[in-house]
């Protein structure tokens, strides 16, 4: 199983390593608007990017993983990603 480390590089940007067979790091920006409008602040930024990489590796490897990007971007290739962070903050 692949393990996260997440390191808060400045306010709304964020460094995720994964490391599993093959290490890879990802940088990728949350801001407050996106946060509220995805959370509604149920869970922090961290549990967000958590909960977001391990729905992310369910589906593919972490190289495919894009290496920098905005947090909302996984719902334009992924249509369920809104919808299960709903279910992760318990918002209906």
């Amino acid at each position: 199983m692949a393990s996260i480390k997440i390191t808060e590089i400045e306010k709304d940007k964020f460094l995720v390593e994964v490391s599993d067979n093959v290490k890879s790091s990802h940088n990728v920006v949350i801001s407050d608007e996106v946060y509220q409008e995805l959370t509604n602040s149920m869970i922090s930024k961290y549990e967000l990017l958590e909960k977001s990489f391990a729905f992310l590796l369910d589906r593919e490897p972490n190289t495919s993983i894009l290496t920098n990007f905005e947090i909302q971007i996984i719902s334009h290739y992924f249509s369920d990603y809104t919808n299960c962070v709903r279910r992760w903050c318990k918002i209906e």
